[in-house]
């Protein structure tokens, strides 16, 4: 090993302790010290090993170190890392003609930049651009689009949607008031419809909204296609569909945040998987297969960006994370990993069901692909939540040697989302780490 990486994974005791007294954390739960990892699996500094069913904040789409993509990263390293943006490079107008050709039809722009947030206002950019006159945007209750100042403004972290205010209350001179209209939560409808059955309140809603409660018109309406920190809740499709009819109406951009959804629900795009296609469509996460990068994809009815420095970022062109996507775009495609995303989806939602028979606490499973949640209520009935009983199994899952993550506003949804590459024999094995957690969680209680 390199001596200075010898030196940085040996850190004392005593260093690793006075230097987590330094380390701001703005988010999450820090857990154990990660060291390395190999394909679903990550190990911690004292040799515990665990399936990661986060994919590590739903990023890691090929797993951990993964051979060929490192084997390829390394080769366009000796070339170059960094480029500024005003330089075109064969990564970045590859990435960009790819991603258009697996787009549906109708996209013709595609822009760069390093984060999902900051992806998600540059979408708000492009809805401010095109409609004269628009200072809000709308977005739906429990939505999650980034912590900066103007994604934060959409997100539920500025409200009091957990029954009290989090960390974006300290800056909430700066967030914008965006407008927030019902989300299509079918398991806890706010109208007390049944789903399927519904006359699409929630949709009807938004119509409303346009017209009595936005003063101007809308710069857009930004929702995520499955919202995932709200609950993986997905949206009926013929919510989208009346959504799409609504801002075709009033000619209100409609974005769809796929920043989550992107491959992991067994398509490329939500808008493939629905047959609903949005005016903008903003990736990020799992986009660089494990770095750092994000965008948007434009349809061609929008302007996009001038050169006028109207969207400029010093890592927009990061050239490494582009070919980080294109390789794992050519592996998905090579070794059809969105059929296996299909399939370990299923199997995994299948295997819940079975759980959810012998515990009503398992309220609500929702799946599609991997983006995998399991409410749990502590009535059936009631469908009161229980967020002791989710946060106390998720502790007992990393004991059990599996890390899950907690979803919905008040944290009573288990996330099992791990990486696309999972196959079956570790999707029994996430199975029965779970049931085995959720025994022991109930019973001890």
């Amino acid at each position: 090993m390199d001596k200075l990486l010898e030196k940085v994974y040996n850190m004392p005791a005593e260093d690793i302790e006075l230097a987590k007294k330094y380390a701001m954390v703005g988010g999450g739960t820090p857990g154990p010290i990660l060291v390395k990892g190999k394909g679903v699996r990550i190990e911690d500094i004292e040799g515990n090993s665990y399936i990661d069913c986060t994919s590590q904040s739903w990023a890691m789409y090929l797993g951990f170190a993964n051979d060929e993509m490192n084997e390829t990263l390394y080769e366009h390293m000796q070339n170059y890392t960094h480029v500024h943006q005003g330089f075109h490079t064969p990564s970045r107008l590859f990435l960009v003609k790819k991603l258009i050709e697996l787009a549906p039809e109708g996209y013709d722009k595609v822009s760069f930049t390093v984060g999902g947030g900051p992806a998600v206002e540059a979408a708000m950019k492009i809805g401010l651009r095109n409609i004269p006159g628009s200072k809000s945007m709308i977005c739906l209750w429990d939505s999650y689009h980034g912590s900066i100042i103007s994604a934060a403004g959409m997100s539920w972290i500025g409200t009091r949607t957990r029954g009290k205010f989090m960390g974006q209350q300290n800056f909430i001179t700066k967030l914008n008031p965006e407008v927030r209209v019902p989300n299509p939560y079918c398991y806890r409808c706010f109208f007390k419809d049944s789903p399927g059955k519904c006359s699409l309140q929630c949709a009807e809603f938004l119509r409303e909204t346009i017209i009595r409660g936005v003063n101007g018109p809308p710069a857009g309406f930004v929702l995520e296609p499955i919202q995932a920190s709200g609950g993986q809740i997905p949206a009926p499709k013929r919510y989208l569909e009346r959504v799409r009819e609504i801002c075709d109406e009033f000619s209100v951009p409609l974005i769809f945040d796929e920043i989550q959804t992107y491959c992991r629900i067994g398509e490329w795009f939500a808008a493939t998987y629905y047959d609903v296609n949005p005016d903008i469509i903003v990736l990020g996460k799992g986009l660089g297969g494990g770095l750092p990068i994000a965008g948007i994809i434009v349809n061609d009815k929008l302007e996009g960006f001038s050169p006028a420095a109207e969207e400029l970022h010093t890592f927009a062109n990061n050239s490494l994370s582009q070919i980080g996507a294109i390789k794992m775009i050519d592996m998905i495609e090579r070794d059809n990993i969105l059929e296996n995303v299909r399939n370990m989806g299923q199997f995994i939602v299948e295997g819940i069901k079975r759980m959810q028979r012998k515990y009503p606490q398992i309220g609500d499973i929702r799946g599609v692909g991997l983006h995998i949640g399991v409410e749990f209520v502590k009535d059936p009935d009631t469908r009161e939540k229980d967020v002791e009983l989710a946060v106390d199994i998720r502790k007992e899952g990393l004991k059990q040697g599996a890390i899950f993550g907690l979803g919905g506003a008040n944290r009573q949804v288990l996330k099992v989302k791990p990486p696309l590459i999972v196959t079956q024999s570790e999707a029994e094995e996430i199975l029965a780490i779970l049931e085995n957690s959720i025994e022991k969680t109930i019973s001890s209680k």
